[in-house]
C-alpha cells in the first residue's frame, strides 16, 4: 500500500552522518574522502555497506531498468523496480531483457513497487518480452502517472491524440517504405520516423500499450496507483520512517506537456515545434483508400470545386475528355510533370509558342512531389514523442535522516521540468529549489538528450558537492539509428564538472572488465561503494549513503 503522511517542515541544511565502507568488498580500490564524504569501494563482487539504498542500473543500451533496494524499517528489504525496457533497434534486445529479468530474480522474487515512468518501448517493453518470467514475481503495487489513468478525462484526451497519431504515423511509414528512390529529405524523414516509432512499437510490431498493460496486470487492480504532483508526499509502508517520495511531474498544464524547448534552459540550439496534423494525414490516407470523400475533408487546402483530380487528369482518357478543364489540366501535367525526360518535337514546338526554351530542362522528375506531403509526418512524430516524454512520472526520494535527495526523471523534457517550479505538496512546504539543492544523485533523463536536462531550472540548482549521476545510454546505438549526439556533449561536460567526474554511463567499457574502475573524482561524494558485472557488463550497482 501507499501510505501518505503529513510531512514535517524540512530543514534547508543537510545533516551529515558517518558512513562506512565494507571490509568484505573484494578487488577494492579506495579513493580518499574529504570531510563528510565516503571512501569509495569498487569491486566486481557484491558486498554489504550499510547503505541507505542500493541501486542496480542495468546497461542494456538505449533503455531504462533500475532496481532499488532499501532497508526496511523493521528489518528485511524493500524492493522497487523503475522501468524495464529496451529500444526496438537494439540487436538481441529480447535476449538482453530476459537476461536482466533473470538477474533481478536472482536477488529477489518480491517487488514491493514497480514504477512505470512513461509509455515508451525502451522503458516498459521488458514486461511484455519477459512476461512469463515476471509472472513468477510477487508484486505489491504498480505506480504510473495520472496521464495513464483510464478514468481521468484529461488522460483519455491525451491518449486519444497518441492513438490517432500512432495510427497515421504507422501508415505514413508503410507508404514511405513502398516508395523507391526517395530524395534526401524524405529519406531523412523515413529514418527519423522509424527511430521514433521504435519507442512505440516492438521489433515484431507489438504496441507499447500491450507492454504497459502487462506490467499493470502484475498487481491487483486496486494496487495500481496513478500519481500526480498535487498529492502529499508518499511514505511507502516498510520504509516510511526512512524515505519520503515527492512526485514532481507530469504537469496537468497542456501547454507544458507539449513544451519541448526554451532557449535559456537548453544546452544546445533547438528546432521549432510542429503543428497538429494527425487529422490532416489521417484524412489523406482515408481519401486514398476511398473511405472519405474529398468534399468531407475539412483539412484540405482547397475547396472541392477547385482544381482537378490528379488521378483523372493522368488517365489515358483525359486528353479526349469533353471537359475542357480536364483536357487543359491533362496537357499541363504531361508537359510539366509526367512527361518523358526527352520531349517530343511536337511538344517542343507547342511550348516554344508560350515560353523560351530551356535546353537544360529535359527531365521533369524534379518537379514531382507525389510523396512530399508525407514529410509533415516528421512533425507529428516529434509531437507524439515530446508529449509522451513530458508525461513522465518524476520522483524525488528524500532520506529523512540526512535530508539527501535522489532524482529519477524518466524522460522528462523542458515542459515537465519547468512545471516543477509551480508545484507544491499538500501539508508540506518543501520547494523544488530546496529538493534540487539537496540532490546527491541524478538519473539523467532521455539518455542524455539536449532537451531532457534543464540548465537554469535544473543542473544549476543541483549544488550539492556530493552529486553523482548515471546515464542509461549507448553512443554507438544512438549513432546507428542517426540520433546525433546522445549523450549531448555540453550536458555531459557540465555534469562531469558538477559531479567531479562522478558520472557513469551504461556504455562505459570498464563495467564489463574485472580490473577496471570508473574515473571518479575525489572525494567520492554520496557513493559508498560500487560493484559491477565484470563478466557480462550487464549492470553497475551503487551503494548510496
Amino acid at each position: 500500500m501507499v501510505k501518505r503522511t503529513k510531512a514535517p517542515r524540512t530543514a534547508s541544511n543537510r545533516s551529515r552522518t558517518t558512513r562506512r565502507t565494507s571490509p568484505e568488498a573484494t578487488q577494492s580500490v579506495l579513493s580518499s574522502g574529504g570531510p563528510g564524504t565516503a571512501a569509495l569501494t569498487v569491486s566486481s563482487g557484491v558486498a554489504p555497506t550499510g547503505a541507505r539504498v542500493k541501486i542496480r542500473f542495468y546497461c542494456q543500451g538505449i533503455g531504462d531498468c533500475h532496481l532499488l533496494k532499501f532497508p526496511k524499517d523493521g528489518g528485511g528489504d524493500f524492493w522497487m523496480l523503475i522501468d524495464c525496457g529496451i529500444h526496438s533497434s537494439i540487436t538481441g534486445g529480447t535476449e538482453k531483457i530476459k537476461a536482466i529479468v533473470d538477474d533481478i530474480a536472482s536477488v529477489t522474487k518480491r517487488l514491493d513497487v514497480i514504477v512505470l515512468t512513461h509509455e515508451h518501448w525502451d522503458h516498459v517493453s521488458g514486461f511484455l518480452l519477459a512476461e512469463s518470467k515476471f509472472k513468477d514475481f510477487e508484486v505489491g503495487e504498480v505506480w504510473m502517472a495520472w496521464s495513464e489513468n483510464p478514468d481521468d478525462l484529461q488522460a483519455r484526451q491525451l491518449d486519444k491524440f497518441k492513438g490517432g497519431a500512432l495510427t497515421v504515423l504507422h501508415q505514413a511509414s508503410q507508404q514511405l517504405d513502398q516508395v523507391t528512390d526517395l530524395g534526401p529529405h524524405l529519406s531523412a524523414v523515413q529514418r527519423g520516423m522509424q527511430a521514433l516509432l521504435g519507442f512505440n512499437f516492438g521489433a515484431k510490431g507489438e504496441r507499447v500499450r500491450s507492454a504497459r498493460d502487462a506490467a499493470a496486470r502484475l498487481a491487483k487492480r486496486s494496487d495500481v496507483k496513478y500519481l500526480e504532483p498535487k498529492s502529499p508526499p508518499i511514505s511507502p509502508l516498510g520504509i516510511a520512517k526512512s524515505v519520503r517520495i515527492y512526485v514532481l511531474g507530469p504537469p496537468r498544464d497542456a501547454a507544458m506537456l507539449g513544451l519541448t524547448e526554451r532557449q535559456s534552459e537548453m544546452y544546445g540550439i533547438g528546432i521549432a515545434g510542429g503543428w497538429p496534423i494527425a487529422r490532416a494525414l489521417g484524412n489523406a490516407f482515408a481519401i486514398n483508400k476511398g473511405t472519405l470523400l474529398t468534399g468531407d475533408d475539412a483539412t484540405a487546402p482547397f475547396d472541392t470545386p477547385e482544381g482537378s483530380d490528379l488521378s483523372v487528369v493522368r488517365s489515358v482518357k483525359a486528353a479526349s475528355s469533353t471537359n475542357k478543364q480536364v483536357r487543359a489540366a491533362a496537357q499541363f501535367v504531361h508537359d510539366f510533370y509526367d512527361g518523358p525526360a526527352e520531349r517530343s518535337l511536337e511538344t517542343k514546338k507547342r511550348l516554344q509558342q508560350h515560353q523560351a526554351s530551356d535546353p537544360n530542362e529535359v527531365d521533369q522528375s524534379w518537379r514531382r512531389i507525389d510523396h512530399d506531403w508525407l514529410g509533415v509526418s516528421a512533425d507529428l512524430a516529434m509531437q507524439l514523442d515530446d508529449r509522451t516524454n513530458n508525461s513522465s512520472l518524476v520522483l524525488a526520494f528524500e532520506f529523512l535522516d540526512t535530508k539527501r535527495v535522489m532524482l529519477f526523471v524518466g524522460d522528462a523534457q523542458v515542459g515537465n521540468w519547468l512545471s516543477w517550479q509551480n508545484v507544491s505538496w499538500a501539508n508540506d512546504d518543501t520547494t523544488i529549489a530546496d529538493l534540487l539543492a539537496r540532490t546527491i544523485f541524478y538519473k539523467v533523463g532521455r539518455h542524455g538528450s539536449q532537451n531532457a536536462t534543464l540548465k537554469q531550472a535544473g543542473l544549476e540548482l543541483m549544488t550539492s558537492p556530493d552529486l553523482s549521476a548515471f546515464i542509461p545510454t549507448n553512443e554507438k546505438d544512438a549513432l546507428k539509428v542517426k540520433w546525433g549526439e546522445m549523450p549531448f556533449k555540453t550536458i555531459l561536460e557540465d555534469l562531469e564538472k558538477r559531479t567531479s567526474q562522478r558520472v557513469i554511463r551504461a556504455d562505459d567499457p570498464w563495467i564489463g572488465q574485472p580490473a577496471s574502475k570508473p574515473k571518479f573524482g575525489v572525494p567520492s561524494g554520496a557513493v559508498l561503494a560500487l560493484q559491477h558485472d565484470a563478466k557480462k557488463g550487464l549492470w553497475v550497482e551503487l551503494d548510496i549513503a
